[in-house]
């Protein structure tokens, strides 16, 4: 294949545009996907991204921009989990999958009771050869708020997620750190929506982090390397897609989870190498 076929998906609009997405996109869902990580929420970016279809329904319904409803519905999912959880004696990732579940079933419901031009499957899967100036806009506003907040304060966030009560008796606001990582977490699935749409928005919203806490020992270089990594998949999976005549997102991930497995692996290597020098020192020690 010579360098002109390889430079043709640069020259379509609607690929540069995918392009762009992707760049735009990647920053923000990575760098929350470290938060959740560490702090053992994969399930409610799970949740949030489930929750947020019946309010996209009802914003249709009642004519309102369908980011505002689908932020609304992800704010309800998440306060109502964690409002079940502190009180009841069922753990948190039961009530996550009941909330996200019946929040899902009651989307599905509510789309298929009306009549609405939008198709379910941009919404579920994204479209991101379809996204225009607007869609471009509003993630990239969207990416510009989270990432920055999530860089000026990852230092709180990081004491937040280990250590509540220290980051408490710190002075930090732990309410606000708190529920701001969950507005954070709804807004990234909106901004997502063009690109992955509502059921990959997860694999983005994860893998990244995964692969990052593989790959180094510190959060701050975990931060860099899941960016690095999310924006390549996104760009490398984009490209691919164009050639293999497949949907963008589903390659997107697929690519991301390879690379987490070769991170896996790699990181077993390690392990193994590490464990079998330290037997042969402590023999070489007991030998001498």
């Amino acid at each position: 294949m010579d360098l002109e076929a390889l430079s043709l998906p640069f020259r379509f609009p609607f690929m540069q545009n995918a392009f762009l997405i992707c760049i735009i996109v990647s920053v923000p869902t990575a760098l929350l996907s470290c938060f959740l990580v560490m702090r053992g929420w994969a399930l409610m970016g799970d949740a949030v991204s489930h929750a947020i279809l019946p309010g996209i329904v009802v914003a249709y319904i009642f004519g309102i921009p369908l980011l505002i409803g689908a932020f609304a519905a992800g704010m309800m999912c998440a306060l109502a989990t964690g409002y079940l959880a502190g009180n009841s004696r069922v753990k948190q990732d039961t009530v996550m999958g009941v909330v996200f579940s019946g929040m899902f079933g009651l989307g599905i419901v509510l789309y298929v009771a009306i009549e609405t031009d939008a198709h379910l499957d941009h919404i579920l899967f994204g479209n991101m050869l379809g996204v225009g100036t607007a869609d471009l806009a509003t993630a990239g506003i969207i990416a510009l708020v989270v990432g920055a907040a999530l860089v000026l304060k990852w230092k709180d966030l990081v004491l937040h997620s280990f250590d509540a009560a220290q980051a408490k008796a710190s002075g930090l606001p732990v309410n606000l750190l708190h529920y701001g990582l969950l507005a954070a977490l709804s807004l990234t699935i909106v901004a997502t929506l063009s690109a992955a749409g509502l059921i990959l928005a997860i694999g983005l919203l994860i893998a990244p982090g995964a692969i990052a806490f593989l790959m180094v020992r510190t959060f701050g270089a975990m931060l860099w390397v899941s960016v690095l990594v999310c924006m390549s998949s996104m760009l490398a999976g984009t490209y691919a897609s164009f050639f293999l005549d497949s949907a963008p997102a589903p390659t997107i991930i697929l690519i991301l989870t390879l690379v987490f497995v070769a991170a896996f692996v790699r990181r077993l290597v390690l392990t193994r190498a590490a464990s079998v020098r330290r037997t042969v020192s402590q023999d070489d020690g007991a030998v001498s």
